[in-house]
C-alpha cells in the first residue's frame, strides 16, 4: 500500500479518526496500491481487503481488483462479486453469505449478501470524517493522484511518464467548424486528465497542411482572393475561396464523372456480379439469363473513347485538377514561389486557429503537420515495407494488400502514387517513428473520427508488420475514435459543398443568447464583473457539455436550443449549480479555516446530506475509472448525479418539525451547524469545480 506518497498530515488525520473508532493503523497490503491520503474510499478498501482475506484466504490483489464502485448508491458504496475471487471448493453464494456474516468493522454497516455479491455500506459518521476534511484541505487537488503518472507509482521521486495526445488536426485554410469541435475538446480533456494523474502530457496538433488541395486553393485565391480579407480573417476568407473553386472544379469534372458512371454501369451489365451464396438449407436461385448485345459493346467502347478524349482535353487546358497536381508537384520539389504561397496560407491559418483554441481553453505544445515529415524518413519506411514484402507494385503505384498478411477485411491501401508522391499514410508511418525518436514517449493517443477507422487500422497494422522499431512504437499507441457532429437536421457537414456550421459563428450565437438571459435579472447582472466574458464561458459550457453528453463513439446533431437550456443535463445547469454554491459561500461569511474542524455530526440527521457525502467520496474513483475509459461522459454523468444530490439537500425538510429546512445554511439553528453545512457545501463546490475544469469548462462565480 502506497502510504508514503502523500500528505503526511492527511495520513495523521486518518490515523486519528481510526483511533477514535478503536482501530489501529490502516492495514498494509504490500502488493496493492492504495492511496488513502488521496481517496477516502481506500480507507475502507484496506479494511475490506483485510477481512475478506482472513475469511476466504483470497489474495489481497485479487480482492482489490474485484471490489467495484456502484453506479447507484442504493446498491452499496462498494460491491464484491464473489466469483471474481476465483475460490475453489465452495459455491459463490455460500461464500457471499459467510463474508456477510463474519465481517465486523465500526467503519461499515453489516454487509449484505445478494446472491453471489457482497454489498458494503460505509458508516456515515466515519465517511464524513474522512471525506469532507480531505476535500477542504486538498481543494483543487481532491480526486487527483499524481503518483499514477510516475514510472514507479510507489516512489514520488520516480520520473514522470510522457503521453502525447494528437488531436484537432484541421486542414489549414479551412473554416474551423462544429465538426472539428469533437476532436479538439476530447483531446483537450485527455491532456488535462493525464496531467492531473501526474503524467507529463504533450498536446500535439498534426495539421493537414500538405497535398494537392493546396494547388486547388492557390488557383482559387488567384481567381477569387482578396488580400484585405485575407488579413482580416484568413481562415474564413480562404474557406470561401476553397468552396468557390471547388464548385468550378465540380462543373469542370462533371462530364468525366458522368462518363465514368456510365462505363461502370455498362461493365456491370457485361460482367454481372455472381449471385450470393444461398443461406444454409436454401436452394440456390437460378442465374438470370445474361444478354450482352453488339450494340451495348459498341456503346461501351464509344463511352470509353469519349472519356479518354475528355481527359486529354482537360489535361490540355489544363483543368483546375491538373493545375493543382502540377502546383503540388512544385511544392514537393521545393519551388520557392509555390512554397511561399503555401507557407503564407499556413501561417495565417495557425494564428486564426490559436484564437479559437484559446476561446475553448485549449493550448498546444507542438504544431506539426504532414509538411514537417522528412522525406528521408518516408523513404526509410518505404524501404522497410519493400524489404519485408509488405508493399508491392500495382499498375504503376505502390500498394499494401492486407489479404496477403492475414487481414483481408482491411483490403488494399495505396502508399505511393504512380507519379511517385507519397500519400498521408506513408507520412503517418514516418511521423510515428519521428515522434518516438524526438520525445521517447510512454504512450501516444490519436484522437481521430470514426470516418477514419479503416485508415487508422491499416496504419497500425502496417507498423506491426514492419517489425521493430516500428512495431515496438505502435504497441505504445492507441486510437480514440469518435462519432461525427452533424447539422441540426442530421446531415453530414462538408467544406467543399459549403454546408459546414462555423464554430466561431456558433460560439457568437450562443454567447449572445446567454447574454440576453443574464440581462433579464438586472440585479444579478449588475454584480457581474465582466458580463461579456461570463456569457462566453456559459456559451462554451453549453456547447462542450452537449458534446460530452454521450459516449464518444456516438455522433450527435448540433442543437442550439437544447444545449442552452437551464433545465436537464446541460452546461448552463452545471454553471448555475456552481454559481449558487459560490453565492452561498459569500453570504455565509464562514472562513475556510474553520471548515476542517467542523462538527460533522450536526449534519448527519438528514438522509440527503448523507447521500451527498457518499457521492462526494466517489469522486477519486470516478477519476480513476475515467483514466481507464477515456470517456468524458464518465465525469459528466457523475457531476450531474452529484448536482442532483446537492439539489436534494436544498429541498430537505423535517416533516416532524413544521417542515423546517434541515440543510439550510440561512436557517441553521446554531453557528456550529452553519460551519458544518458550509464544510459540506464547500466540499461540493470544490468537487464540482474540479470536475468542470477537468472537462475544460471554466466555472463561473456569478451569472
Amino acid at each position: 500500500m502506497a502510504h508514503t506518497n502523500g500528505d503526511s498530515s492527511q495520513l495523521q488525520h486518518i490515523t486519528s479518526q481510526l483511533q477514535k473508532l478503536g482501530l489501529p493503523d490502516l492495514p498494509s497490503h504490500p502488493d496493492v496500491l492504495l492511496y488513502p491520503q488521496n481517496n477516502p474510499v481506500d480507507v475502507y478498501r484496506a479494511h475490506i481487503i483485510q477481512q475478506v482475506q482472513e475469511i476466504t484466504g483470497a489474495e489481497a490483489k485479487v480482492i482489490d481488483s474485484a471490489l467495484a464502485w456502484t453506479l447507484d448508491l442504493k446498491h452499496g458504496d462498494l460491491v464484491l462479486p464473489v466469483p471474481a475471487l476465483r475460490l475453489k471448493g465452495k459455491k459463490p453464494d455460500e461464500t457471499a453469505k459467510e463474508i456477510a456474516e463474519k465481517f465486523e468493522s465500526p467503519l461499515l454497516a453489516k454487509p449484505t449478501a445478494d446472491k453471489t455479491f457482497v454489498r458494503f455500506f460505509f458508516e456515515p459518521g466515519s465517511l464524513a470524517g474522512f471525506t469532507l476534511p480531505t476535500i477542504v484541505s486538498k481543494k483543487e487537488g481532491y480526486g487527483f493522484n499524481s503518483s499514477l503518472g510516475r514510472k514507479d507509482p510507489t516512489d514520488s521521486s520516480s520520473p514522470q511518464k510522457l503521453v502525447i495526445v494528437e488531436y484537432s488536426s484541421p486542414n489549414i485554410a479551412k473554416e474551423f467548424h462544429t465538426g472539428h469541435l469533437r476532436s479538439t475538446i476530447i483531446g483537450g480533456f485527455l491532456v488535462k486528465l493525464y496531467e492531473r494523474a501526474g503524467w507529463k502530457a504533450l498536446s500535439m496538433n498534426y495539421l493537414g497542411d500538405w497535398g494537392k488541395q493546396y494547388g486547388v486553393l492557390s488557383q482559387g485565391f488567384d481567381k477569387y482572393g482578396n488580400e484585405e480579407s485575407l488579413k482580416t480573417d484568413a481562415v474564413k476568407h480562404l474557406n470561401e475561396v476553397y468552396v468557390k473553386i471547388n464548385q468550378d472544379n465540380y462543373a469542370e469534372q462533371k462530364p468525366v464523372v458522368e462518363l465514368k458512371a456510365k462505363i461502370d454501369e455498362l461493365k456491370k451489365l457485361k460482367t454481372p456480379p455472381k449471385p450470393k451464396k444461398p443461406a444454409k438449407g436454401e436452394q440456390p436461385k437460378p442465374e438470370p439469363e445474361h444478354v450482352w448485345t453488339d450494340g451495348q459493346e459498341a456503346e461501351l467502347n464509344d463511352t470509353v473513347e469519349q472519356l479518354q478524349a475528355k481527359l486529354k482535353e482537360l489535361e490540355a487546358l489544363p483543368s483546375i485538377d491538373e493545375k493543382a497536381r502540377q502546383f503540388f508537384r512544385r511544392m514537393v520539389d521545393g519551388e520557392p514561389e509555390a512554397i511561399a504561397n503555401w507557407q503564407r496560407f499556413r501561417d495565417y491559418s495557425i494564428e486564426r486557429y490559436k484564437d479559437m483554441y484559446a476561446r475553448l481553453n485549449i493550448f498546444f505544445d507542438d504544431y506539426s503537420g504532414e509538411s514537417t515529415v522528412k522525406e528521408v524518413d518516408m523513404e526509410a519506411a518505404a524501404k522497410v515495407m519493400e524489404t519485408r514484402d509488405l508493399s508491392e507494385e500495382s499498375e504503376g503505384a505502390i500498394v499494401v494488400d492486407f489479404a496477403k498478411h492475414g487481414k483481408p477485411k482491411l483490403g488494399k491501401t495505396l502508399v505511393k502514387k504512380r507519379d511517385g508522391t507519397s500519400l498521408y499514410l506513408t507520412r503517418d508511418i514516418a511521423a510515428n517513428k519521428e515522434r518516438d525518436d524526438k520525445y521517447h514517449f510512454d504512450k501516444m493517443i490519436y484522437v481521430i473520427a470514426s470516418q477514419q477507422d479503416t485508415h487508422v487500422a491499416q496504419f497500425f497494422e502496417i507498423l506491426r508488420l514492419m517489425s521493430p522499431p516500428y512495431s515496438d512504437i505502435v504497441a505504445k499507441c492507441q486510437h480514440l475514435s469518435f462519432g461525427l457532429v452533424k447539422d441540426p437536421k442530421g446531415q453530414t457537414m462538408s467544406t467543399r459543398k459549403g454546408t459546414v456550421i462555423s464554430l466561431a459563428d456558433s460560439l457568437d450565437d450562443v454567447h449572445n443568447y446567454m447574454h440576453e438571459v443574464m440581462k433579464k435579472n438586472a440585479d444579478k447582472y449588475a454584480q457581474i464583473e465582466d458580463p461579456e466574458a461570463t456569457a462566453d464561458l456559459l456559451g462554451i459550457s453549453a456547447i462542450m457539455v452537449q458534446d460530452f453528453s454521450g459516449k464518444m463513439v456516438n455522433g450527435y446533431n448540433f442543437d442550439m436550443e437544447r444545449m442552452t437550456s437551464f433545465e436537464g443535463d446541460t452546461g448552463p445547469y452545471l454553471q448555475y449549480a456552481h454559481a449558487r454554491l459560490c453565492s452561498m459561500k459569500r453570504r455565509s461569511e464562514i472562513p475556510d479555516s474553520e471548515l476542517p474542524s467542523a462538527d460533522l455530526s450536526l449534519i448527519l440527521g438528514a438522509k440527503e446530506g448523507i447521500e451527498l457525502i457518499r457521492t462526494l467520496a466517489q469522486w477519486p474513483d470516478v477519476v480513476l475509472n475515467t483514466l481507464k475509459t477515456h470517456e468524458p461522459v464518465t465525469v459528466l454523468t457523475y457531476l450531474f448525479k452529484m448536482s442532483k444530490a446537492l439539489s436534494s439537500c436544498y429541498d430537505a425538510k423535517d416533516t416532524a418539525n413544521k417542515n423546517a429546512k434541515t440543510m439550510s445554511v440561512v436557517y441553521a439553528e446554531s453557528r456550529e451547524k452553519k460551519v458544518a453545512l458550509m464544510a459540506l457545501y464547500e466540499s461540493a463546490r470544490l468537487v464540482l469545480a474540479n470536475g468542470m475544469k477537468l472537462l475544460g469548462l471554466t466555472p463561473v462565480e456569478r451569472m
